[in-house]
């Protein structure tokens, strides 16, 4: 028997989140004195279901919609994109594919494909053509085009 955690298992690790705290004192050069909120697994997880087909979210615009919820100056962008990452793979384990959260539909900043999504950059590329949205190739990264057209708004 595996004794590796599912992920569903390591986003339930975290039962000290969300929480907010002043923002600390490297962080204050670029985003100045005040809050900075950390969400949950599942505040993030909450956020990426409510995205519908058709539209996408960012990490950035989660965050921001934390900070928003948490009345903060910021919210934590880095541990979005973390706990997105995790929501991604543990979507993937979930039995039956209906219930599984439609990570595909969220991206990095600037609209880009995540490719530490379950089967990279091929895999949420397909995803999302098959809703009807475009991807480009920029060097070596892939967005997609006019993706801040189709973001859906926050709840």
């Amino acid at each position: 028997m595996s004794t590796t955690k599912s992920w569903r298992d390591r986003l339930a690790g975290y039962p000290h989140l969300p929480n907010v705290k002043e923002i600390p004192t490297p962080m204050r050069k670029r985003h100045g004195e005040g809050t900075i909120a950390t969400p949950s697994p599942r505040e993030v997880e909450e956020a990426m279901r409510g995205v519908p087909e058709g539209r996408l979210a960012t990490v950035l615009g989660i965050g921001e919609d934390i900070a928003a919820r948490h009345r903060t100056t910021i919210g934590c962008t880095v541990t979005t994109a973390i706990f997105a990452h995790m929501i991604a793979h543990a979507a993937e384990e979930a039995i039956p594919a209906e219930a599984r959260t439609p990570y595909w539909r969220t991206l990095k900043i600037g609209g880009e494909l995540n490719s530490k999504y379950p089967g990279g950059i091929d895999a949420q590329m397909s995803k999302l053509e098959a809703e009807g949205h475009t991807v480009v190739q920029r060097g070596k990264r892939y967005f997609v085009e006019d993706f801040a057209k189709k973001l859906a708004r926050a709840r």
